[in-house]
């Protein structure tokens, strides 16, 4: 970092109300750059007297394929299947932001006020696993953007693409900071009761007020850990995903996230250590700088003495827990903890692959729409 590049905005941008993201920062790919330039005519702002509200526009896209498939060595899965492209939970730490940038579009707000929804997901499924070709695995689901955000209520993409798997008896396991997943519990209960299914709930911090601009449009705190206590009243294994850990933000939190969600009912847990790849970097400095100006630069250096001296680095050993002494402390509070509480000590069993059937159900399923844009709202 030279002298010339400052690491915080010198003015930090003023947070829009329900998102996380407090700029639209061009994507690594763009060639032209551009600055916005108030001139004085844009006067409606939203009613806390900050930026203009912005509404979120749902598009509809016709996928090429639906089954990701990755070798990480670091990663507990091998495919992955996301309905959605951009989030509007809108978390500000999220990994995925960079993706829209092969869309030409900002990982900023554009990652959560532009949504991409795979309208042909089901479809493509039910396909690959008609072909005589697939060999069944666990698929993960919604890895990389929630399958249960907001917009999941009406186009029911989600719902859709849990019926195949249902229908198949193919195991999944899911993801989500989303109490929508609720709705699911018809198809989710009896797989989990034939060891198809298993679920996992991100909690950050049981402080609402931070989750609140972290997480704008996710479910609450206290919501979720409703959400872990119904799945796991339904029988179904719940874990506690406690990512990330962010220094002097979230980490104070972590053995109180860890207490209450034993006490909903979760069986595992485990934390990642907060990443900033790519365009992630500077929009989680400019959110700490919006939010948190007084201890910005104390969160930045604790992240970088995990990190190698860098905002991040991408080594598969180290890039989810990090290295040093204060990740050698993060990881000796987690396993303390998690032993006092009885966390871990039964590992979910092995999703059963034995009632997988490659015949398509004898009803077809709902066509998926087509209009260009679903919903502007």
């Amino acid at each position: 970092m030279t002298d010339s590049v400052p690491e915080y905005p010198i003015a930090p941008p003023v947070p829009r109300k329900g998102r996380g993201a407090v700029t639209n920062l061009q994507g690594r790919y763009e060639v032209d750059q551009r600055e916005a330039v108030d001139d004085g005519w844009m006067l409606h702002e939203d009613e806390e007297g900050g930026s203009p509200a912005l509404r979120t526009q749902v598009f509809s896209e016709q996928a090429k394929s639906i089954l990701n498939r990755n070798a990480s060595p670091d990663i507990p899965f091998s495919v992955s299947l996301n309905p959605y492209r951009g989030c509007e939970h809108g978390c500000i730490y999220c990994f995925a932001r960079p993706t829209h940038s092969y869309l030409g579009l900002s990982p900023g707000l554009d990652f959560e006020s532009r949504i991409y929804a795979k309208v042909n997901a089901p479809e493509l499924l039910e396909r690959e696993l008609s072909k005589k070709s697939y060999v069944p695995e666990p698929i993960a689901l919604g890895v990389n953007t929630d399958a249960w955000q907001p917009v999941e209520r009406e186009l029911r993409l989600t719902r859709r693409v849990i019926e195949v798997l249902h229908e198949r008896g193919h195991p999944f396991a899911a993801i989500t900071k989303s109490s929508l997943i609720e709705r699911d519990l018809d198809l989710l209960a009896p797989m989990a009761a034939r060891g198809q299914f298993m679920a996992a709930v991100t909690i950050t911090t049981l402080d609402a007020e931070i989750a609140r601009t972290l997480e704008p449009r996710a479910a609450t705190p206290s919501r979720r850990l409703r959400t872990i206590r119904t799945l796991t009243e339904a029988g179904i294994p719940v874990g506690v995903s406690i990512a990330p850990v962010i220094p002097f933000v979230t980490e104070p939190d972590m053995e109180r996230v860890m207490e209450a969600c034993a006490e909903a009912g979760a069986s595992n847990a485990s934390y990642i250590v907060l990443r900033l790849p790519w365009e992630v970097a500077p929009l989680f400095k400019d959110w700490l700088a919006a939010h948190f100006p007084d201890r910005a630069d104390r969160v930045m250096s604790r992240v970088r003495d995990m990190r190698g001296g860098k905002d991040y680095d991408a080594n598969f050993a180290t890039r989810m827990k990090g290295e040093g002494a204060w990740a050698d402390l993060l990881r000796q509070r987690f396993h303390k903890a998690a032993r006092r509480l009885g966390l871990n000590e039964r590992r979910h069993g092995i999703l059963d692959m034995s009632h997988f059937v490659r015949a398509a159900p004898a009803a077809p399923l709902t066509p998926a729409r087509d209009d260009p844009q679903m919903k502007l709202f």
